[in-house]
């Protein structure tokens, strides 16, 4: 089931608030980015790795400071996230999916984060059970340092999904045997 808040756009940064659920979309004037990653096989890679999503496991794993009153990704939870220690990015969680397949959510951006936009992060499981990772965007710089970084700063939000992928392939495969 897809979760959607129905917040107000005047709270959010930039107007087509709840706009990655349509994979591939990206407004005028943003950069898009979609970044997919392999991350196991079966029903318990699958189940794992949406808990560490869903939980914010993923993002402190990567060493990502998290502040948000909830324990768990919901429509309308505040979530500031922490990079380096010194760049805050205040965000709100604006749909979440939890269906026997696919799993995660999406938060947008608030006034005081470096960027503008929207980025999802779901796994999924194809029919044939490979579970992977989608880290969906649309964003550009607002604030100065940002601005400053042009297409490195791109890069380093692909880094970023791919570092995403590569943690939580490491958590939801922890203990399993090989053949």
């Amino acid at each position: 089931m897809v979760t959607v808040s129905h917040p107000d756009p005047k709270d959010f940064t930039y107007a087509d608030v709840g706009a990655t659920r349509e994979q591939g979309f990206c407004p005028p004037g943003f950069h898009p980015m979609n970044v997919r990653t392999r991350l196991g096989e079966g029903e318990e890679v699958f189940r794992r790795a949406s808990e560490a999503v869903l939980t914010w496991e993923m993002h402190r794993t990567m060493g990502v400071g998290v502040d948000t009153s909830a324990d768990r990704a919901a429509p309308g939870v505040d979530v500031t996230v922490t990079l380096a220690g010194m760049i805050k990015a205040p965000c709100r969680v604006v749909w979440t999916v939890e269906e026997p397949r696919r799993a995660g959510w999406a938060y947008g951006t608030l006034p005081g984060h470096p960027e503008t936009g929207e980025e999802s992060f779901v796994v999924d499981r194809t029919g044939d059970g490979t579970v992977w990772l989608t880290v969906n965007a649309f964003s550009r710089a607002t604030k100065w340092y940002a601005r400053a970084g042009g297409p490195a700063t791109r890069g380093l939000q692909h880094a970023y999904a791919r570092r995403c992928g590569n943690v939580l392939r490491n958590i939801a495969t922890q203990g399993e045997q090989s053949p």
